[in-house]
């Protein structure tokens, strides 16, 4: 068993007038703070939530494989996944009109993720205001940068 647990701190971020997305994850590796990060056009919020977890999941597997990893995220419908994720596959990914649910494809590549890595998601509370002790608010910070590139994109649209 690996020495250590990669820590992931990931949010997301839309527009949802210009449907532009950001996407950030704060990956804590040892000593080491790597970011992630990515843009999307023509996306959603729970789509960008969604990609900031699966890409620190891709990463981490890739640089360190078989390394417990904790997930801490402000979405609750991200961190409920693996709660629903029975039903979700009994029910072949859909609604009970038998459509396709939102985000099919990022939902079952969560999901492979999960069922193949020892990932740990603890829900934290968004926006949370830094304590006295903390160096850095991790969650916040991610928060920060996803909105701060979807800013940045939408500014680049008014140019």
């Amino acid at each position: 068993m690996p020495p250590f647990v990669i820590e992931i701190y990931s949010d997301g971020s839309c527009h949802t007038q210009y449907k532009i997305g950001a996407w950030a994850a704060i990956l804590l590796i040892g000593n080491s703070e790597i970011i992630l990060k990515g843009e999307a056009q023509n996306t959603t919020h729970n789509r960008m939530e969604l990609m900031a977890v699966i890409k620190a999941i891709e990463y981490a597997d890739k640089n360190y494989k078989n390394t417990p990893l904790t997930i801490y995220i402000d979405s609750q419908y991200v961190s409920r996944i693996p709660e629903r994720k029975v039903k979700l596959k009994s029910n072949h990914y859909q609604t009970n009109k038998k459509i396709a649910i939102q985000n099919v494809d990022l939902v079952k590549k969560l999901i492979y993720q999960i069922e193949t890595h020892s990932v740990e998601f603890i829900k934290v509370k968004a926006h949370q205001k830094f304590k006295k002790d903390e160096h850095v608010n991790y969650n916040s910070a991610a928060d920060k940068l996803a909105r701060q590139i979807v800013r940045e994109a939408v500014k680049l649209l008014h140019q």
